[in-house]
């Protein structure tokens, strides 16, 4: 599989620095599926592309922990750069970590994610889109991602956990680095932009931490320092891996998911129109928009033990890649449609853009919920709401979404 290549090119099969693979990387993703779903790239890391086995693979057990990985082309590099230390705050994280340590701290954290505590959200959420929605009307053409899709999901996971006021533009620009260490790269400029964005973070995080045990409240921060589980709580190290977790993934996945698919709605006019009609449909078509265009294109997942997947053998401490955003278009388990957005998709929400097994996301209900808030509001408020101008990626592999999305409010 290894020295698979496109037909009359001298490129892998699988190259996610093509260009162009960032504005649409689907057909890279159904050549794989028809040609070698499960794939070795030169790099050294593998990947899955097919529905069925993207599911099996993130229900298998397999570890996320990357000292698992054996040594290879990527490992090497990794360690070129990164030395004896992970990137994403020494790998202390619930998704960098493996049961039972993924276990405990995930009990820990979970207890501000019950369905009760993110449906009280759903008013103040609202009362945040309509002011957005006021600023957008009044304004009648704007960049939707900074108008709505970022400031929305950045400004309900700082509230919940109840953070200091913050510098949110160099927040953003740093989680968007260190979310980079999530997908395949080779660059070591970039692998050290990754490691200094880590660092800087976490320092912002301890300080967030400090100020919120000098200023206790009713809070998601308040409750991640008092956690308690057991006799057990988050040490300091811990603690911070957590809160950035929540920070950067309460709101990298949902911009994503905000812009992406208000983007893939207005291209295919006939299904925005639909939700005009009926937004009744929104709670539906949020799912069919995640499983169209996945906020996170792929996860990770390291073999404890050699796994033979469609009859290929991938060896013991293999780094691979669960292409999320793959399965989702596979026309294997979604029919012949696969690659069209419909709102009205039965089964919609099996999708696997929140993982699936003990890792499947955390935050999932609170996505949808600030999804179908947004989408309702937005059909609502706004019938007419078209392109206007020329759309830019954010150049990412995984947490891919547009990064400016230019609209007009006016028919």
């Amino acid at each position: 599989m290894s020295e698979s290549t496109l037909p009359g090119q001298d490129v892998p099969l699988f190259n996610p620095f093509a260009e162009g693979f960032a504005e649409n990387p689907y057909p890279q993703y159904a050549l794989l599926r028809d040609e070698a779903p499960v794939y070795e790239h030169p790099l050294g890391f593998w990947t899955v592309t097919r529905y069925a086995d993207v599911s099996a693979l993130l229900r298998s057990g397999a570890s996320v922990e990357e000292r698992n990985v054996a040594p290879g082309p990527l490992s090497h590099l990794r360690e070129e750069v990164y030395g004896d230390r992970s990137p994403r705050v020494g790998g202390l994280s619930m998704l960098d970590r493996d049961p039972p340590d993924h276990t405990r701290l995930r009990k820990l954290v979970s207890k501000a994610f019950t369905p009760r505590a993110v449906r009280a959200l759903r008013p103040r959420i609202a009362e945040l889109v309509d002011g957005m929605l006021d600023d957008i009307a009044e304004r009648g053409r704007v960049d939707l991602v900074p108008a709505l899709a970022f400031p929305l999901p950045f400004a309900v996971i700082a509230e919940m956990l109840g953070t200091p006021p913050t510098d949110h533009l160099r927040v953003r620009e740093l989680s968007g680095l260190l979310v980079r260490s999530l997908e395949p790269v080779v660059d070591p400029e970039m692998l050290r932009a990754i490691e200094n964005a880590n660092t800087e973070l976490g320092e912002i995080a301890a300080d967030m931490i400090a100020w919120k045990r000098r200023n206790p409240a009713d809070d998601l921060l308040t409750a991640l320092i008092n956690a308690e589980e057991d006799g057990d709580v988050l040490d300091d190290d811990e603690l911070i891996a957590q809160v950035l977790l929540l920070y950067i993934a309460g709101h990298e996945t949902t911009v994503n998911l905000l812009g992406g698919g208000t983007l893939a709605l207005l291209r295919e006019p006939s299904q925005y129109a639909a939700l005009v009609r009926d937004p009744a449909l929104v709670p539906g078509a949020v799912e069919e928009l995640l499983r169209y265009d996945s906020p996170v294109q792929e996860s990770r997942r390291i073999t404890l033990e050699p796994m033979t997947i469609e009859g290929v053998e991938i060896p013991k401490g293999a780094f691979v890649l669960a292409v999320l955003a793959s399965a989702n278009r596979d026309e294997r388990h979604w029919g012949p449609d696969a690659d069209r957005l419909r709102v009205d998709r039965e089964g919609a929400r099996h999708h696997v853009s929140f993982g699936a097994g003990v890792h499947h996301c955390l935050g999932a209900s609170l996505a949808r919920l600030e999804g179908e808030v947004v989408f309702e509001r937005l059909v609502t408020r706004f019938p007419d709401l078209r392109l206007d101008g020329d759309v830019e990626w954010n150049g990412r592999i995984n947490l891919r979404g547009p990064a400016v999305l230019p609209v007009s409010t006016e028919s």
